[in-house]
């Protein structure tokens, strides 16, 4: 037994929708691996109760499993925006988030958030980064404008797979995108940080 699966055993149950919509994801859609999964879903799951949250901002939908795990831990009145740029994902993910008992609390957006999301005029307290990687500086920008003093910006692969770590730098845009992230965020006084290491780096980022 891996320790992953030893972690597996000893949290909350992934549930069977959540089970059936990342099974779909990987067996339908490219780079399913993409989506959240079990332990990352139930931490963010955990993170929105923490937080308390009322409005939420996702960058990057993909399939909807972690704007779904997101929505579980709302509190009532609560709702998650979740804005996926690919128009193509639509037919795929639109079926598993309105099926999903907490359709209700997300509202899918096609549409470049950087873009669409300040128009919304909405002051959002936590926001989920899990788009493309070339562009994560400035939706990074983009986010810390619309979410409140004391909100929380999380973003997701800040570990890439260990490429970060890799000498000579990986030369390929996503890898470089995040590195110019993290090299930025670690200077940013505008923030506090955490890299937790958890699948492949999720950064937890307070708004001072």
């Amino acid at each position: 037994m891996s320790i992953e699966d030893y972690i597996l055993q000893h949290i909350d149950p992934e549930g069977d929708y959540l089970y059936r919509l990342y099974r779909a994801t990987n067996v339908h859609l490219l780079r399913g691996r993409m989506a959240s999964g079990h332990l990352q879903g139930r931490l963010l799951k955990m993170l929105v109760h923490m937080i308390r949250p009322k409005n939420i901002l996702e960058v990057g939908t993909f399939s909807g499993y972690s704007a779904i795990c997101m929505a579980e831990g709302l509190e009532e009145g609560g709702m998650v925006y979740t804005f996926e740029v690919n128009d193509e994902m639509e037919d795929f993910t639109r079926p598993w988030i309105e099926g999903s008992a907490v359709a209700d609390r997300i509202k899918f957006i096609i549409g470049d958030a950087v873009v669409e999301a300040p128009k919304l005029g909405i002051t959002f307290d936590m926001a989920f980064i899990d788009g493309d990687k070339r562009t994560y500086l400035e939706t990074y920008e983009m986010a810390l404008g619309v979410v409140r003093r004391g909100g929380f910006i999380l973003a997701d692969n800040t570990l890439w797979d260990g490429h970060v770590l890799e000498t000579p730098a990986p030369a390929d845009r996503q890898t470089q995108g995040i590195e110019d992230f993290n090299d930025f965020v670690v200077r940013d006084e505008r923030v506090e940080r955490v890299i937790l290491p958890l699948r492949d780096g999720l950064t937890l980022i307070r708004k001072r």
